[in-house]
């Protein structure tokens, strides 16, 4: 490999096999899109895998776009968990975890909170299943996917305000029951600063 030393202290971390994954995922998009030969496509996947910091790596990935936080949501690791379940009482799922495929919340006589804003994907799609029986679930999605609605209120209300267009991200399905109770949704801004771990 060419030497290019990069100094700058973040760019001397070694890199790691997820690091170097979203960077061989950005070259393989690259080329199908034409932005690269196939012959350069080789010498690239040969620099990111000699690569032994994070200024090498990024080297690999020269003059291509950046990649947005939508681009790195999807995660091939292990969903955090796949159900919580609230009886007179609350449940949470906020911060850094990652929501599997289909991931199915239960309030009855009680409350929950399903924040994905923070959270990082299994999928492309991910299908959150809310059921408030005489309780409440309130599911937060970010602002840079699109989301579908297709719960429905029966005695009660199931809020399809988040509904948002964004072809090519990553979708949320969120669908479900509020009987004698009720399902919110609300979208907000997605965080600023993103790793892609999860």
């Amino acid at each position: 490999m060419d030497e290019h030393p990069d100094l700058t202290p973040g760019r001397q971390v070694r890199p790691s096999d997820e690091d170097r994954d979203r960077v061989a995922q950005r070259l393989q998009e690259a080329a199908a899109a034409g932005r690269i030969e196939l012959g350069e496509l080789d010498q690239r996947l040969t620099e990111l895998y000699d690569a032994k910091t994070q200024g090498e790596l990024a080297y690999a990935g020269r003059g291509l776009p950046e990649p947005t936080r939508a681009d790195l949501l999807v995660v091939r690791d292990e969903p955090s968990s796949h159900f919580a379940m609230s009886v007179f009482g609350w449940f949470s799922r906020r911060g850094r975890w990652v929501a599997p495929r289909a991931f199915t919340s239960l309030s009855m006589f009680g409350g929950g909170e399903i924040d994905l804003r923070d959270a990082r994907f299994a999928s492309q799609e991910i299908r959150v299943r809310a059921f408030a029986l005489w309780g409440y679930t309130e599911v937060i999605v970010p602002d840079d996917v699109e989301v579908e609605i297709k719960g429905f209120g029966l005695f009660g209300a199931f809020d399809r305000s988040a509904v948002r267009r964004e072809p090519g991200a990553p979708r949320i399905v969120i669908s479900g029951l509020a009987l004698f109770g009720g399902v919110g949704t609300k979208l907000k801004a997605a965080p600023k600063a993103s790793s892609g771990r999860g």
